[in-house]
């Protein structure tokens, strides 16, 4: 009999990705029956959602209602959106430990678990506003104390990011060149992924497998990229010229709404001196490209290709 799949988020990039991913695996379609949990299930991408799985209704500020959603679950894949503001870190950490408490209470034997790095952790208390990925990171250290068999899908940043978070994007310059401008120097690297099209598949070697990876964290990367690199990649989509360039600090922190600047100030620099994942990234970047299932990575010139850039004055 298969076994369900409780996944959150499943009306969303991470969390719908999966859910198309298992259906479209001949090998893990048969081994999972997918539960879509939202907390709309009359919204329209729960109606068409429905036509192919199973919805229900779960809120994370309801227990009652996740009760609901995740009772006879066998295995559940949890997300957390982050929140902004002093208490970011506590309220998304409650979010995730209210989830797995109920998941833990209703008999579920395997949490799938997307965190981030620990930002104060790693770099020793240096960097303390990347509430993000902090408080991802308090949840994982919570679901591992838990009576439950469990893993983690860390992934680098998300290569949707760059269209999607327009404050972020080349800016036109006086001479037909588009700049790419960041407060670290363009040497300076970050593991990137397509998290929509390669996401699912470090979680699908998870679910196809999962005592191997039972207390594993998979640090999910194609590779690693320099703001050159992307630069240049951004040039080849657009036939246009992309130049990254350093710019001071206080220049950058002007280009960002108010509720992310301290966030995206100190990722910047924790990313330049921590390697994103912290110590041995690189190692755990290989190992976990080496535990895919189905296919290749894409690269971003790969991605690009796929969604073409576009550069918007």
């Amino acid at each position: 009999m298969a076994k369900t799949l409780a996944v959150f988020g499943a009306t969303g990039q991470q969390g719908g990705s999966i859910v198309n991913y298992v259906l479209n695996d001949a090998e893990l379609s048969r081994q999972y029956k997918i539960r879509a949990i939202t907390r709309d299930v009359n919204s329209e991408k729960s109606k068409t959602l429905r036509e192919k799985v199973d919805v229900v209704r779960g809120n994370a500020d309801d227990r009652s209602s996740l009760e609901s959603a995740l009772a006879g679950s066998h295995t559940v894949f949890i997300m957390t959106t982050p929140t902004f503001g002093p208490d970011a870190v506590e309220i998304e950490y409650s979010t995730a430990k209210r989830i797995a408490d109920v998941a833990v209470g209703q008999g579920v034997e395997y949490i799938i678990f997307s965190t981030l790095p620990d930002v104060i952790g790693i770099s020793n208390g240096e960097y303390t506003q990347v509430t993000a990925f902090d408080a991802k990171a308090k949840a994982e250290q919570y679901i591992r104390s838990l009576p439950v068999r469990s893993a983690f899908y860390c992934p680098g940043s998300f290569m949707e990011n760059f269209q999607s978070q327009a404050f972020l994007a080349p800016r036109p310059a006086s001479n037909d060149t588009w700049i790419l401008a960041r407060p670290v120097p363009s040497t300076s690297r970050w593991p990137l992924l397509d998290a929509t099209d390669d996401g699912p598949k470090f979680i699908g070697a998870i679910l196809a497998e999962p005592e191997k990876y039972q207390g594993k964290r998979i640090c999910a990367a194609s590779g690693w990229y320099t703001m050159e690199d992307v630069a240049a990649a951004m040039s080849r989509s657009t036939g246009q010229q992309v130049v990254s360039k350093e710019v001071a600090a206080k220049e950058f922190k002007d280009t960002l709404p108010h509720a992310v600047q301290g966030i995206f100030m100190e990722a910047f620099a924790f990313y330049r001196e921590f390697d994103y994942f912290g110590p041995d990234a690189e190692a755990s970047v290989a190992w976990a490209a080496g535990q895919v299932k189905g296919g290749t990575l894409a690269t971003l010139d790969d991605f690009f290709r796929k969604h073409p850039f576009r550069l918007e004055a």
